[in-house]
């Protein structure tokens, strides 16, 4: 499977073997990892990967992706899909950076490229969630045009929905309110 390419970015598929690599924390020769990677949420981005792998088999397209910068190619943290979609055409998503990589505009970035992704191949609609106090992760998700849908003690829930060409967040035990938003743009693939 082919990377998937933004203006600053990389979003690389992860293979088992990778994978396995960022499990451990041991990179091969070719790997270009940033200091501070791969972080906890990497780690158990790819424990889950290699879980549903076991399971069910290979995921891919809707696996973990490695983000990597553009401008040296080395790894900073990751985008994933929590499972393939469901019957409804609905998948979860998760990511996260390495702290030197936080702030800069890269996660709603990749983001942006994951969900662009998502849609081209029939995705519906996208879910993800944080803590309340991460507001980082709530900018993040809010700027790629997901909505805030639902919350509780613990999390605060995003949702984005796609109607043809209209995207809709569609709130929990509420009534429908679409909204029309910009289409997402469309990643570059190599």
């Amino acid at each position: 499977m082919d990377d998937l390419v933004t203006a600053r970015l990389v979003l690389h598929p992860l293979s088992i073997s990778e994978a396995e690599r960022v499990l451990t924390g041991e990179p091969d020769a070719t790997a270009l990892w940033a200091p501070e990677y791969p972080a906890e949420g990497d780690v158990s981005a790819a424990r889950r990967f290699l879980t549903t792998c076991a399971n069910t088999g290979d995921p891919r397209p809707f696996g973990t992706y490695e983000i990597r910068r553009s401008e040296d190619g080395r790894a900073i943290g990751g985008v994933d899909f929590h499972g393939t979609p469901d019957e409804n055409g609905s998948v979860t998503i998760g990511y996260g950076l390495i702290p030197s990589a936080q702030g800069k505009g890269y996660a709603s970035e990749a983001l942006r490229g994951l969900l662009a992704f998502a849609r081209a191949h029939g995705v519906t609609s996208v879910e993800g969630d944080t803590d309340h106090d991460n507001t980082a992760s709530q900018h993040v998700m809010a700027a790629v045009g997901m909505r805030l849908v639902a919350e509780d003690e613990r999390l605060k829930y995003y949702k984005i929905t796609w109607n043809g060409t209209t995207e809709v967040a569609e709130p929990k035990n509420q009534p429908h309110q679409a909204q029309a938003r910009p289409a997402v743009t469309e990643p570059k693939w190599t």
